[in-house]
């Protein structure tokens, strides 16, 4: 390895772990800030919490109240939704690609089924499917499809043509242009429709839970703010910011082991 080469490596390393350094010290800052105005009575502890009462919280909900169940309810049901998100999106996706006449037909209707809002549509759900888990998982769905199968679909639309007349010259069926061409060209939208769709199956999961539910975060939120323990609802806030730093970090850890 030359010395320019070793050095450019020094720097690139540097930087990086100037940039995390700087990252988790701006937290910690905010989270001192924080501490000591509500220590002192800058502001209002019982409206804004604290970072120590809300480690409190979250101990002694692990502790007391199953806070293990409660994560694995949103987790389960978020990941459901995702899965059901991505094969719906990825066959649909395929479809309008393989016919240019259902795509003219449907896309003014998902257009505006995307510019619905979904939550208004929760009442329903609950007629339709019943007050639990199913009404949950089909929010969080109906929340994230739509944006998937248009990322999608766009990008299999954008596929190299050269590409596809090469394999066409070579008498390839459109099963193996998608196979070899199509979808392969497009796992990097793919992911990045992933590491979307997740956080958008996490939200529509918690509004469904803020709707009908007896368990979950997004129960626990709410119940917190009927009662008014603003300890509880920051602690099922931040926890459901961990989960949802976690999820993304799985998808583009897939990403690097993919190398896409």
């Amino acid at each position: 390895m030359s010395d320019s080469r070793k050095k450019f490596l020094r720097s690139y390393r540097k930087n990086k772990l100037i940039i995390k350094l700087s990252q988790i010290c701006l937290a910690l800052f905010f989270l001192l800030v924080w501490e000591v105005l509500a220590k002192y009575e800058i502001i209002n502890s019982f409206i804004t919490s604290s970072p120590s009462k809300i480690v409190v919280t979250i101990i002694n909900l692990f502790i007391k109240d199953n806070l293990i169940y409660h994560i694995f309810i949103t987790l389960s049901e978020t990941l459901i939704a995702f899965i059901i998100t991505l094969i719906i999106s990825l066959t649909l996706s395929i479809l309008i690609y393989k016919s240019p006449t259902l795509d003219k037909i449907i896309d003014p209707y998902l257009t505006v089924i995307n510019s619905l809002p979904k939550v208004a549509l929760g009442p329903l759900l609950i007629i339709w499917v019943g007050a639990n888990y199913k009404s949950i998982i089909l929010m969080a769905i109906l929340i994230s499809i739509i944006v998937s199968i248009q990322s999608i679909s766009i990008g299999f639309k954008s596929t190299n043509t050269n590409r596809i007349k090469l394999l066409k010259s070579f008498k390839a069926t459109d099963k193996d242009i998608l196979k070899y061409v199509v979808i392969p060209s497009n796992y990097k939208i793919i992911i990045n429709s992933c590491k979307i769709n997740i956080g958008l199956c996490l939200i529509g999961v918690i509004m469904g839970e803020f709707l009908t539910s007896k368990a979950g975060l997004g129960y626990l939120i709410l119940y917190g703010s009927q009662v008014f323990n603003l300890n509880l609802v920051m602690s099922g806030i931040i926890i459901l910011l961990i989960i949802s730093v976690m999820l993304y970090k799985i998808i583009t850890t897939i990403e690097k082991l993919l190398d896409v």
